[in-house]
């Protein structure tokens, strides 16, 4: 993959592909420049300008009035600064023994080290994971996604034994807020009860119950636990 698209840009240029990349994989549609913008802590204006950038070097599809989206070579860049993201994390947590609230600016740096072949023997190396840390599914050396069935902890039915496969937001109070909560990946939960005054939550965690507001809980991926 990382070789047919192999094209030297800037850290800045990186950034903006992953963010592009990230913003559209979280809503499936057309990147507007205030969202970007936000992403990215930055003015309309510098987004403006490095839009135009990068659709020079035919890295974005600009369509009036609906925003941008990545060409196939952004895309394959864009897959390939997520796969390294994703695999350096999953090292510093498994191999380093980081706390996931730790490592997303470490891995901001290391992915931009340009070595494909540094990037295959870390995969290699980590047995070739599918998700990292938090959650998310690591590109293949193909840039091939692993899709698995799941739901937001607000849409499970009651009662229902849920296993925790994903968080939404990566934050490190969001993070360091479930290690206080006790719920990690592959945690299992039992919704016990629902509170229709602010949609808040009340789970079982191993031998303990727990509150969850509504905002926590749209923000934790699980999926059916049938054991």
């Amino acid at each position: 993959m990382y070789n047919a698209c192999r094209m030297k840009l800037s850290i800045t240029e990186e950034n903006y592909l992953k963010a592009i990349f990230k913003l559209s994989e979280r809503d499936n549609k057309a990147v507007s420049t205030n969202a970007i913008a936000r992403q990215m802590q930055t003015s309309a204006a510098s987004v403006t300008d490095m839009l135009k950038r990068l659709s020079e070097k035919k890295l974005l599809k600009y369509t009036k009035y609906k925003g941008v989206t990545l060409s196939e070579k952004g895309g394959k860049l864009s897959t390939n600064l997520v796969r390294k993201h994703r695999l350096w994390e999953v090292f510093l947590v498994d191999k380093l023994n980081f706390r996931w609230d730790e490592v997303h600016e470490i891995a901001e740096q290391l992915e931009h080290i340009d070595s494909p072949d540094l990037v295959n023997r870390l995969d290699a190396f980590l047995n070739h994971p599918k998700f990292d840390p938090h959650g998310d599914p690591i590109p293949s050396a193909d840039g091939k996604f692993t899709l698995r069935s799941q739901q937001i902890l607000t849409e499970v039915d009651h009662k229902l034994p849920v296993l925790v496969v994903g968080v939404r937001e990566h934050s490190v109070a969001f993070l360091r807020h479930l290690d206080e909560l006790d719920i990690h990946l592959g945690q299992q939960l039992e919704i016990l009860e629902r509170y229709d005054y602010d949609d808040s939550i009340r789970v079982r965690v191993g031998d303990h119950q727990q509150m969850i507001s509504s905002k926590v809980a749209r923000n934790i991926f699980v999926k059916i636990n049938p054991s």
